[in-house]
């Protein structure tokens, strides 16, 4: 059991690489708080840890909302006692057009929920890790942040930012003993958001031009994301910080 009793707060874990992240981490023995907007998917997914044998409680949360996050916090410390790691994993996307055609609304929500909830989560759980002698935070990014492509130019902007912005606490927070890292995933056609990625529904032609972008030949799953979170949570990553692992099947070489 590689995270033996650490609690860690997984957020938009109610499906996709969120929902692969809290259980990758619950099977290795961390104690999970899974989150998400919808509490129906949030509740599935934590009641699926229970029934393997994890362990795990769902908080309902917006990332986006200061209060919200901070309920979220709480409740990892008042139920499980202390809070190790901080999994920002909710993320949202533009529909995949011409920049000049993304309205302001989806400017503003693309940069709440990927960039604002990374400011919110860092403002309420950093005291937490400082008091509890250090902590983790693994933001999930993307490889749009450092591979960008036409089409989610406001996207691909806020992942930059979660890239930047992680690189630089993880550099402030240091002497905190609190590391921050990031994990950068290659598109997954299986995801929610699939189709807005792609601006449309992803046929087989779509995923065919994609995948030919890919030199390991396919594309990514929840469990390869979540396999690079569980080794960011772990005691074996302990002096690792400040790095973004791209989940990406040498995409951005």
């Amino acid at each position: 059991m590689r995270l033996k009793n650490k609690v860690i707060i997984v957020t938009g874990s109610g499906g996709g690489i969120g929902e692969g992240i809290a259980k990758r981490l619950a099977a290795e023995g961390a104690q999970v708080i899974v989150n998400d907007i919808q509490p129906a998917l949030g509740e599935k997914v934590t009641a699926e840890i229970v029934a393997a044998g994890g362990q795990a409680s769902f908080v309902p949360a917006d990332v986006t909302k200061s209060e919200q996050v901070q309920a979220l916090v709480n409740a990892a410390v008042k139920q499980f006692g202390r809070l190790d790691v901080m999994v920002n994993n909710a993320g949202w996307t533009h529909r995949n057009r011409p920049a000049l055609e993304v309205t302001e609304d989806e400017f503003d929500r693309c940069y709440a929920v990927n960039m604002k909830s990374i400011y919110l989560s860092t403002i309420h759980a950093t005291p937490v890790f400082r008091q509890l002698g250090g902590g983790s935070f693994i933001n999930i990014a993307s490889t749009a942040g450092v591979r960008p492509r036409p089409g989610l130019s406001w996207y691909n902007g806020s992942k930059g930012a979660v890239i930047t912005t992680s690189k630089s606490l993880a550099a402030e927070l240091g002497p905190d003993n609190i590391r921050v890292n990031c994990i950068n995933p290659v598109f997954n056609p299986d995801t929610g958001l699939s189709a807005e990625f792609a601006g449309g529904p992803v046929d087989e032609a779509r995923r065919a031009k994609f995948l030919a972008t890919i030199p390991l030949g396919r594309f990514s799953t929840a469990l390869d994301v979540a396999n690079a979170a569980l080794y960011l949570a772990s005691d074996e990553a302990a002096f690792i910080s400040g790095v973004c692992i791209e989940v990406d099947g040498a995409r951005c070489v």
